[in-house]
C-alpha cells in the first residue's frame, strides 16, 4: 500500500459585504481581477493545505480459488445447469438475497478454513470480490 501526499492551495477572500463575490473577468494592461461588484483591488490569502491519497493495489486471486468460489456459489444458490457463474458474476444478478450472501460467506469460511469479518463480508458483491478477499485472508493467516 502506498501513501502519497499532494499539496494544494486554498483560496479565501475577505469581504465587508455579506454577499458572495464571484470573479467574472480579467481586464486591464496588468490583468487585474475584477469582482462581480466591480472592485479591482481585491486581496487574497493563500494557505497551503495537504491532501492524503491512499492507493491500494490488490492482487487478483488464483484461478483455482475463483473456481472453488464459483462452485460454492452455484451450490448455495442452486444455479441451473445452463447458467454459468464466472469471476464477474454478481450475487444479486444470480438471485441472491442478503440471507443467501450470508450462507455463501459461511460456506466459504468452512471450505477455506478462514474467518471473514462482517464488514468485509458486506463488501463482497461478486465472485471475484470473494476470491480476492479469501486470498488476502489466507495470505495474512500464513504470515
Amino acid at each position: 500500500m502506498a501513501t502519497n501526499a499532494v499539496v494544494g492551495t486554498s483560496l479565501s477572500m475577505r469581504s465587508l459585504l455579506p454577499q458572495t463575490l464571484a470573479f467574472t473577468s480579467i481586464s486591464g494592461p496588468r490583468s487585474a481581477l475584477v469582482s462581480s461588484f466591480g472592485r479591482k483591488n481585491v486581496s487574497f490569502s493563500l494557505q497551503p493545505s495537504s491532501i492524503r491519497l491512499r492507493i491500494s493495489c490488490a492482487a487478483k486471486a488464483k484461478p483455482e480459488t475463483v473456481e472453488k468460489v464459483c462452485d460454492i456459489v452455484k451450490k448455495q444458490l442452486a444455479v441451473p445447469e445452463g447458467q454459468t457463474v464466472s469471476a464477474e458474476s454478481k450475487f444479486a444478478t444470480l438471485g441472491a438475497d442478503s440471507l443467501d450472501t450470508v450462507e455463501i460467506v459461511m460456506a466459504l469460511e468452512e471450505q477455506f478454513g478462514i474467518a471473514i469479518e462482517e464488514e468485509s463480508a458486506q463488501a463482497i458483491t461478486t465472485v471475484q470480490d470473494a476470491a480476492d478477499l479469501i486470498e488476502e485472508i489466507v495470505l495474512k493467516k500464513s504470515s
